[in-house]
């Protein structure tokens, strides 16, 4: 976007160091899990496969962070979903971000998130999330499946079907996430402001 800007303090040490913490262990995750799926190969099977379980156990630690730090900081509102402008902001990451159109929501320290960033947020956490966690558990507890009569009910072969389609609706979020970056004031602008801070604004959308 074009015009005066300036800034305004949005994202908290604690967000920042969550939110690429997170995406660091995310993308680790994607790409080790990928390597056991015989896409590639760099560490080696069995390495890959070490890796990606303590990646995993340490992004089910910072999850149990965060969720503290959410509920107790009140910072869980942030993700309320709302249809309220839905309609507006797929129209503006479609094809107003190519005309330079006005951005229609505007950032603050109350409202972080834009309606369509928070019903993705919610997908994530309610269908995707508990897919990959579910699957991902049966997964490294299989050699206990038949001690606790969980082979009586589940297939290896489903839990790797369901782990693999939730990877791969991880990666497109990613994948879209990234894109969604750009959509700021200028297209580095939300990339900036998740490491230090400050979202840059125009001026005149300053509340």
């Amino acid at each position: 976007m074009s015009g005066p800007s300036t800034k305004i303090y949005v994202f908290k040490v604690f967000e920042r160091f969550w939110h690429w913490s997170q995406a660091g262990l995310i993308i680790f995750l994607l790409l080790t899990g990928f390597e056991i799926h015989g896409v590639y190969e760099n560490f080696g099977f069995k390495t890959a496969v070490h890796h990606h379980i303590v990646a995993a156990w340490t992004l089910v630690g910072l999850w149990v962070f965060a969720i503290f730090w959410h509920l107790t900081s009140g910072e869980w509102k942030q993700y309320i979903p709302t249809l309220k402008k839905v309609d507006a902001m797929i129209k503006f990451y479609l094809t107003g971000i190519f005309t330079n159109a006005p951005h229609p929501f505007r950032a603050t320290t109350l409202k972080k998130h834009n309606p369509l960033q928070r019903l993705a947020y919610l997908g994530v956490l309610l269908f995707i999330s508990p897919m990959i966690w579910i699957s991902g558990w049966c997964y490294i507890f299989y050699g206990n499946w038949k001690a606790w009569g969980w082979d009586q009910y589940l297939s290896l072969e489903w839990v790797a079907f369901f782990h693999t389609m939730a990877a791969f609706m991880m990666l497109v979020f990613l994948i879209a996430h990234l894109y969604l970056t750009t959509a700021g004031h200028t297209p580095t602008s939300h990339i900036k402001a998740m490491l230090t801070g400050w979202e840059e604004v125009d001026a005149e959308e300053t509340p």
